[in-house]
């Protein structure tokens, strides 16, 4: 689960880079539109991926030897 939230985020912090230096969303691109259901799907996935990535900053590390 911690890996496929990672991706997600990583998907958006991509996208927002490009919105950022080219004003150009990838996944409203990809996806037919900012309000098409699919790229609203992909923003709130990548959404929930985020809000569930806080709880790695909150998460004890394992000790490796």
């Amino acid at each position: 689960m911690d890996r496929l939230a990672l991706i997600l985020v990583i998907v958006g912090a991509l996208n927002w880079l490009l919105v950022g230096l080219f004003q150009w969303d990838l996944v409203a691109a990809l996806f037919g539109g900012e309000s098409s259901w699919i790229s609203r799907t992909v923003y709130t996935l990548v959404g929930l991926a985020g809000i569930y990535c806080l709880s790695l900053l909150f998460r004890e590390r394992a000790v490796q030897r």
